[in-house]
């Protein structure tokens, strides 16, 4: 009966290939589906003589015009400004838990972190709105509904998703360079300076697409704080609206309307965009950085 085991071990591999492979077929299947049905519905929009109302500045459903590129430019500004707050942030706490900091204040500042994916995004909106607004509102003009206030919570939100990333990557660098580093006598700060750094490019550049995607993709925030004002923002105290809290107010008041027809051009925009973020992310994991 000995000579049977390796097949028997063979055919015991091989289902958690096959289920594996099953998952992966069904969920490119689900995710081909979604593109389909979005595909299908935006269809009569964009063939029916209503693609450059669509592509315009304006949103004025009364006057037959629903023009989605104020909601597309909110989005972006949205994502890079949080981005642009998130990102050195998670970078300098995983700097300071990875050895630039005392050890003792090290792990309170992770299990914070990580503490912090926990709490519901409403949670984040919800306290924003009744001490981020007002601190806004007395320091500047207007309401404190603005792309700032939106920015500054999107930014806390993102950010343990971006440093659990990183963080993910120095502990691999560091792994493999903790011996050379310690053969050399370079100290934590010099070790991540000149060794995990550098070979940690391309983790790092996987964090900022995917935080990016991230940020891109919150509905809750911008829907609460940034004012929804579907206009392009001209600073950061202006009120803006992004592609997603756009879907989100419109389905909440219409369902049969030109305006209803116009969200799924704005569900495939969205779903474009994060296929072109995962793209990112499979080029960047691709080929070698540096």
């Amino acid at each position: 009966m000995r000579p049977k085991e390796p097949c028997d071990r063979r055919g015991a591999d091989r289902l958690p290939s096959a289920l594996l492979c099953g998952a992966a077929c069904v969920s490119a299947a689900l995710v081909f589906s979604i593109f389909a049905f979005l595909a299908a519905f935006s269809w009569p929009v964009l063939s029916g003589g209503q693609l450059g109302s669509l592509l315009s500045w304006h949103w004025r459903p009364l006057a037959g015009e629903f023009g989605i590129l104020p909601m597309v430019v909110g989005s972006l500004c949205l994502a890079g400004s949080a981005m642009a707050v998130a990102y050195p942030l998670a970078l300098g706490v995983c700097c300071f838990v990875h050895g630039c900091g005392p050890a003792w204040a090290a792990r309170p500042l992770f299990v914070s972190i990580r503490f912090m994916t926990s709490v519901p995004t409403v949670v984040y909106g919800l306290v924003s709105v009744f001490l981020l607004v007002p601190v806004i509102r007395g320091a500047f003009s207007g309401s404190g509904f603005s792309w700032l206030a939106a920015a500054l919570v999107l930014a806390v939100l993102v950010l343990p998703t971006v440093v659990l990333i990183i963080d993910t990557q120095f502990q691999a660098v560091r792994a493999e360079v903790r011996v050379a580093a310690a053969a050399v006598g370079l100290a934590p700060s010099q070790e991540m300076r000149h060794l995990v750094l550098p070979l940690s490019r391309r983790g790092l550049a996987i964090a900022a697409v995917l935080g990016f995607g991230r940020a891109l993709g919150d509905t809750l925030i911008p829907l609460m704080l940034a004012g929804n004002a579907p206009r392009v923002p001209g600073s950061l105290l202006d009120s803006l609206r992004t592609l997603t809290a756009h879907i989100a107010l419109v389905v909440a008041t219409d369902s049969h309307s030109a305006a209803y027809n116009s969200l799924f051009a704005c569900g495939l925009i969205l779903f474009l965009a994060t296929l072109c973020v995962n793209l990112g992310v499979l080029s960047v994991r691709g080929r070698r950085l540096g």
